[in-house]
Protein backbone atom coordinates (compact mmCIF):
# COMPACT_ATOMS: atom_id res chain seq x y z
CA UNK A 1 0.00 0.00 0.00
CA UNK A 2 2.93 2.78 0.82
CA UNK A 3 5.65 0.94 -1.11
CA UNK A 4 6.35 4.35 -3.24
CA UNK A 5 5.88 6.87 -0.33
CA UNK A 6 7.87 7.50 2.83
CA UNK A 7 5.75 5.97 5.26
CA UNK A 8 5.41 2.58 6.99
CA UNK A 9 2.22 1.31 6.71
CA UNK A 10 1.08 2.19 10.16
CA UNK A 11 1.38 5.39 9.99
CA UNK A 12 -0.62 5.22 6.72
CA UNK A 13 -3.13 3.82 8.23
CA UNK A 14 -3.00 7.32 10.84
CA UNK A 15 -3.31 9.65 8.17
CA UNK A 16 -6.18 11.61 8.54
CA UNK A 17 -7.79 14.84 6.61
CA UNK A 18 -6.57 17.79 7.33
CA UNK A 19 -9.98 19.17 6.57
CA UNK A 20 -12.44 17.49 8.30
CA UNK A 21 -10.00 14.87 9.96
CA UNK A 22 -11.79 11.69 8.61
CA UNK A 23 -10.11 8.75 7.09
CA UNK A 24 -7.91 8.94 3.96
CA UNK A 25 -8.25 6.29 1.39
CA UNK A 26 -5.04 5.39 -0.61
CA UNK A 27 -5.51 5.44 -4.41
CA UNK A 28 -2.69 5.26 -7.18
CA UNK A 29 -1.31 8.52 -7.34
CA UNK A 30 -3.42 10.69 -4.23
CA UNK A 31 -5.47 10.58 -1.23
CA UNK A 32 -8.81 10.94 -0.78
CA UNK A 33 -10.74 11.93 2.13
CA UNK A 34 -13.28 9.20 2.91
CA UNK A 35 -15.74 11.54 4.00
CA UNK A 36 -18.79 12.40 1.87
CA UNK A 37 -19.21 15.96 3.12
CA UNK A 38 -15.69 16.60 1.90
CA UNK A 39 -13.61 14.82 -0.52
CA UNK A 40 -11.09 16.53 -0.70
CA UNK A 41 -8.19 15.01 -2.52
CA UNK A 42 -4.34 14.98 -1.47
CA UNK A 43 -1.59 14.20 -4.23
CA UNK A 44 1.68 12.36 -3.87
CA UNK A 45 4.49 14.58 -4.87
CA UNK A 46 7.53 12.29 -5.45
CA UNK A 47 6.51 9.85 -2.96
CA UNK A 48 5.60 12.76 -0.13
CA UNK A 49 1.86 13.19 0.72
CA UNK A 50 1.11 16.53 0.37
CA UNK A 51 -2.04 17.02 3.62
CA UNK A 52 -2.41 20.88 3.28
CA UNK A 53 -5.44 22.53 4.45
CA UNK A 54 -6.01 25.68 2.10
CA UNK A 55 -8.88 26.51 4.04
CA UNK A 56 -6.61 27.71 6.58
CA UNK A 57 -3.02 27.59 5.34
CA UNK A 58 -0.83 30.07 3.90
CA UNK A 59 0.38 27.61 1.90
CA UNK A 60 -1.72 25.70 -0.90
CA UNK A 61 -1.11 21.92 -2.59
CA UNK A 62 -0.18 23.86 -5.93
CA UNK A 63 2.60 25.57 -4.78
CA UNK A 64 3.86 22.00 -3.24
CA UNK A 65 2.94 20.18 -6.79
CA UNK A 66 4.39 22.72 -8.70
CA UNK A 67 7.67 22.79 -6.91
CA UNK A 68 7.24 26.19 -6.31
CA UNK A 69 9.36 27.82 -3.18
CA UNK A 70 7.54 27.01 0.19
CA UNK A 71 9.50 27.96 3.65
CA UNK A 72 13.23 27.71 2.33
CA UNK A 73 14.49 30.57 -0.58
CA UNK A 74 16.66 29.23 -2.97
CA UNK A 75 20.35 30.09 -2.46
CA UNK A 76 22.52 31.13 -5.00
CA UNK A 77 25.90 29.57 -5.04
CA UNK A 78 27.90 32.18 -3.26
CA UNK A 79 25.04 32.02 -0.61
CA UNK A 80 25.56 28.23 -0.01
CA UNK A 81 29.18 28.74 0.28
CA UNK A 82 29.04 31.64 2.90
CA UNK A 83 26.91 29.55 4.74
CA UNK A 84 28.99 26.80 4.98
CA UNK A 85 32.41 28.11 5.34
CA UNK A 86 32.05 31.99 7.28
CA UNK A 87 31.71 31.30 10.82
CA UNK A 88 28.29 31.24 12.77
CA UNK A 89 27.03 34.18 14.77
CA UNK A 90 24.93 32.11 16.85
CA UNK A 91 25.30 29.13 18.51
CA UNK A 92 22.67 26.65 20.58
CA UNK A 93 23.90 25.61 24.09
CA UNK A 94 21.76 22.87 24.67
CA UNK A 95 20.01 21.21 22.31
CA UNK A 96 22.01 18.06 22.21
CA UNK A 97 21.89 17.77 25.80
CA UNK A 98 18.05 18.33 25.71
CA UNK A 99 17.53 15.99 23.00
CA UNK A 100 19.19 13.05 24.67
CA UNK A 101 17.07 13.95 27.40
CA UNK A 102 13.79 13.63 25.59
CA UNK A 103 15.09 10.64 23.84
CA UNK A 104 15.34 8.97 27.80
CA UNK A 105 11.60 10.16 28.22
CA UNK A 106 10.02 8.82 24.89
CA UNK A 107 11.92 5.63 25.04
CA UNK A 108 10.32 4.61 28.66
CA UNK A 109 7.12 4.92 27.07
CA UNK A 110 7.55 1.50 25.21
CA UNK A 111 8.89 -0.46 22.49
CA UNK A 112 10.36 1.71 19.48
CA UNK A 113 7.91 4.47 20.27
CA UNK A 114 6.89 7.68 17.52
CA UNK A 115 7.96 10.66 17.35
CA UNK A 116 6.65 13.34 14.98
CA UNK A 117 9.04 15.93 13.79
CA UNK A 118 6.95 19.31 12.88
CA UNK A 119 9.42 21.52 10.70
CA UNK A 120 11.86 17.90 9.73
CA UNK A 121 12.83 18.94 6.44
CA UNK A 122 15.96 18.90 7.07
CA UNK A 123 18.23 17.96 10.05
CA UNK A 124 17.57 20.08 13.67
CA UNK A 125 20.83 21.76 15.27
CA UNK A 126 21.54 18.95 18.19
CA UNK A 127 19.17 16.26 16.46
CA UNK A 128 21.96 14.02 14.71
CA UNK A 129 22.02 11.60 17.86
CA UNK A 130 18.62 11.40 18.36
CA UNK A 131 17.75 10.53 14.50
CA UNK A 132 20.29 7.69 14.58
CA UNK A 133 18.62 5.87 17.10
CA UNK A 134 16.91 2.71 15.33
CA UNK A 135 14.53 2.18 18.54
CA UNK A 136 12.65 5.20 17.82
CA UNK A 137 10.25 5.54 14.66
CA UNK A 138 10.66 9.12 13.21
CA UNK A 139 7.92 10.77 10.88
CA UNK A 140 9.80 14.26 9.73
CA UNK A 141 6.96 16.90 8.06
CA UNK A 142 7.38 19.85 7.12
CA UNK A 143 5.69 22.98 4.55
CA UNK A 144 9.22 22.66 2.63
CA UNK A 145 10.43 19.46 0.64
CA UNK A 146 14.18 18.52 2.40
CA UNK A 147 16.43 15.46 1.99
CA UNK A 148 14.09 14.56 4.98
CA UNK A 149 10.58 15.35 4.09
CA UNK A 150 8.30 11.85 4.62
CA UNK A 151 5.24 14.15 4.37
CA UNK A 152 4.25 17.65 3.81
CA UNK A 153 1.82 19.32 5.87
CA UNK A 154 0.96 22.30 8.24
CA UNK A 155 1.53 22.43 11.57
CA UNK A 156 -2.08 23.95 11.73
CA UNK A 157 -4.29 20.93 10.91
CA UNK A 158 -1.79 18.22 11.09
CA UNK A 159 -2.88 15.29 9.49
CA UNK A 160 -2.55 12.26 11.80
CA UNK A 161 -5.19 10.84 14.23
CA UNK A 162 -5.47 11.75 17.91
CA UNK A 163 -3.05 9.83 20.14
CA UNK A 164 -0.76 8.77 17.04
CA UNK A 165 2.28 9.71 18.94
CA UNK A 166 4.76 8.96 21.95
CA UNK A 167 6.76 12.16 21.28
CA UNK A 168 6.55 15.35 19.48
CA UNK A 169 9.47 17.76 18.11
CA UNK A 170 9.22 21.32 16.51
CA UNK A 171 12.47 23.08 16.58
CA UNK A 172 12.49 26.92 15.02
CA UNK A 173 8.99 26.48 13.70
CA UNK A 174 6.59 27.99 16.16
CA UNK A 175 8.00 31.66 15.41
CA UNK A 176 7.12 31.29 11.48
CA UNK A 177 3.28 30.15 12.12
CA UNK A 178 0.01 32.58 11.80
CA UNK A 179 -1.34 31.30 14.97
CA UNK A 180 0.93 29.49 17.23
CA UNK A 181 -1.53 28.22 19.93
CA UNK A 182 -3.46 26.58 17.34
CA UNK A 183 -0.47 24.47 16.31
CA UNK A 184 0.41 23.60 19.90
CA UNK A 185 -3.10 22.24 20.46
CA UNK A 186 -2.50 20.18 17.66
CA UNK A 187 0.35 19.07 19.20
CA UNK A 188 -1.55 18.23 22.20
CA UNK A 189 -4.55 16.29 20.26
CA UNK A 190 -2.02 13.40 18.29
CA UNK A 191 -0.02 13.02 21.61
CA UNK A 192 -0.74 9.84 23.40
CA UNK A 193 -1.48 10.60 26.86
CA UNK A 194 1.87 11.34 28.73
CA UNK A 195 3.55 12.00 25.55
CA UNK A 196 6.38 14.29 25.39
CA UNK A 197 7.13 17.64 23.74
CA UNK A 198 10.69 19.67 22.79
CA UNK A 199 9.93 22.62 21.32
CA UNK A 200 12.59 25.51 20.79
CA UNK A 201 11.16 28.95 19.86
CA UNK A 202 13.16 32.69 18.51
CA UNK A 203 12.84 35.10 21.48
CA UNK A 204 15.28 37.68 20.64
CA UNK A 205 16.01 37.40 17.41
CA UNK A 206 15.11 39.69 13.93
CA UNK A 207 13.35 38.71 11.16
CA UNK A 208 14.81 35.40 9.78
CA UNK A 209 12.12 34.08 7.96
CA UNK A 210 10.89 36.30 5.78
CA UNK A 211 6.94 36.94 4.89
CA UNK A 212 6.75 33.48 7.02
CA UNK A 213 7.78 35.40 10.54
CA UNK A 214 5.06 36.50 13.08
CA UNK A 215 6.49 36.10 16.54
CA UNK A 216 8.38 35.94 19.67
CA UNK A 217 7.88 34.19 22.84
CA UNK A 218 9.80 35.33 26.40
CA UNK A 219 10.47 32.16 28.58
CA UNK A 220 7.10 33.33 30.42
CA UNK A 221 5.21 33.64 26.83
CA UNK A 222 6.76 30.04 25.86
CA UNK A 223 5.46 28.35 29.20
CA UNK A 224 2.04 29.93 28.52
CA UNK A 225 2.06 28.54 25.33
CA UNK A 226 2.51 24.90 26.73
CA UNK A 227 0.36 25.61 29.33
CA UNK A 228 -1.68 21.78 28.57
CA UNK A 229 1.75 20.46 29.56
CA UNK A 230 3.69 19.37 32.23
CA UNK A 231 6.85 21.14 32.23
CA UNK A 232 9.97 18.57 32.33
CA UNK A 233 12.98 21.58 31.10
CA UNK A 234 12.43 25.04 30.08
CA UNK A 235 15.01 27.40 29.84
CA UNK A 236 17.31 29.12 26.96
CA UNK A 237 18.62 27.42 24.18
CA UNK A 238 20.45 30.01 22.93
CA UNK A 239 21.65 32.68 24.95
CA UNK A 240 22.21 37.08 24.94
CA UNK A 241 25.33 36.76 22.97
CA UNK A 242 24.10 35.28 20.28
CA UNK A 243 20.87 37.75 20.15
CA UNK A 244 23.31 40.52 20.61
CA UNK A 245 25.43 39.33 17.31
CA UNK A 246 22.23 38.77 15.53
CA UNK A 247 20.74 42.67 16.26
CA UNK A 248 24.09 43.70 15.54
CA UNK A 249 24.60 42.26 12.37
CA UNK A 250 21.13 43.18 11.38
CA UNK A 251 21.47 46.93 13.13
CA UNK A 252 24.80 47.08 10.16
CA UNK A 253 22.83 46.08 7.49
CA UNK A 254 19.70 48.27 8.27
CA UNK A 255 22.55 51.15 7.39
CA UNK A 256 22.32 50.67 3.49
CA UNK A 257 19.79 50.34 1.04
CA UNK A 258 21.87 48.82 -1.56
CA UNK A 259 22.10 44.44 -1.62
CA UNK A 260 25.92 44.91 -1.89
CA UNK A 261 25.88 47.46 1.41
CA UNK A 262 24.20 44.95 3.11
CA UNK A 263 26.84 42.04 1.73
CA UNK A 264 29.20 44.05 2.83
CA UNK A 265 27.76 44.74 6.60
CA UNK A 266 27.04 41.18 6.71
CA UNK A 267 30.83 40.17 6.48
CA UNK A 268 32.04 43.08 9.03
CA UNK A 269 29.25 41.39 11.38
CA UNK A 270 30.52 38.01 11.14
CA UNK A 271 33.64 39.07 11.39
CA UNK A 272 33.57 40.91 14.33
CA UNK A 273 31.00 39.35 16.22
CA UNK A 274 30.98 35.78 15.80
CA UNK A 275 33.33 35.49 19.53
CA UNK A 276 30.12 36.91 21.11
CA UNK A 277 28.46 33.28 21.02
CA UNK A 278 30.83 31.69 23.36
CA UNK A 279 29.85 34.34 26.06
CA UNK A 280 26.69 31.84 26.44
CA UNK A 281 28.29 29.29 27.91
CA UNK A 282 29.26 31.07 30.67
CA UNK A 283 25.54 32.78 30.86
CA UNK A 284 23.57 30.61 29.72
CA UNK A 285 21.54 29.71 32.96
CA UNK A 286 21.96 32.70 34.85
CA UNK A 287 18.40 34.49 35.37
CA UNK A 288 19.57 38.17 33.74
CA UNK A 289 20.68 35.51 30.40
CA UNK A 290 16.70 33.82 30.68
CA UNK A 291 15.27 37.78 29.73
CA UNK A 292 17.50 38.72 26.70
CA UNK A 293 18.54 34.84 25.48
CA UNK A 294 18.32 34.30 21.39
CA UNK A 295 15.95 31.22 21.83
CA UNK A 296 13.63 29.33 24.55
CA UNK A 297 13.19 26.04 25.24
CA UNK A 298 10.08 23.67 26.78
CA UNK A 299 10.00 20.20 27.52
CA UNK A 300 6.81 18.61 28.88
CA UNK A 301 4.54 15.87 29.12
CA UNK A 302 1.11 16.32 28.40
CA UNK A 303 -1.41 16.56 31.10
CA UNK A 304 -4.86 16.57 31.68
CA UNK A 305 -3.83 19.52 34.10
CA UNK A 306 -4.03 23.10 32.41
CA UNK A 307 -1.69 26.03 34.04
CA UNK A 308 -3.49 29.02 34.79
CA UNK A 309 -2.26 32.23 33.71
CA UNK A 310 -1.50 33.00 37.90
CA UNK A 311 0.70 29.40 37.38
CA UNK A 312 2.24 30.88 34.92
CA UNK A 313 3.01 33.88 36.24
CA UNK A 314 4.70 32.39 39.44
CA UNK A 315 7.16 30.33 37.14
CA UNK A 316 9.16 33.55 36.43
CA UNK A 317 12.77 32.75 37.19
CA UNK A 318 14.60 35.75 35.42
CA UNK A 319 16.07 39.15 36.61
CA UNK A 320 14.05 42.16 34.94
CA UNK A 321 13.48 44.78 37.18
CA UNK A 322 15.13 43.97 40.17
CA UNK A 323 18.23 46.32 40.96
CA UNK A 324 21.41 46.05 39.81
Amino acid sequence: MSGDIKLSEEIVRSLRCPVCRSRLERRDVDFVCLSDACRKVFPVVDGIPVLINERDSVFSIQDFVQGKETFFGRQSRIERLAERWLPKLGRNIKGRANYAEFAKHVLARGEKPRVLVLGGSVVGVGMQEILAMPAIEFVETDAAFGPRTSAICDAHDVPFEDGTFDGVIIQAVLEHVADPYRCVEEIFRVLKDGGVVYAETAFMQPVHGREYDFLRFSHMGHRRLFRRFEEIASGAAAGPGTALALAYRYFLRSLTKRRYGRIMAHLLAVFTAWPLKYVDYLVIDRPAALDAAAGMYFLGRKSAVILSDKAVCGTYRGASGRCL
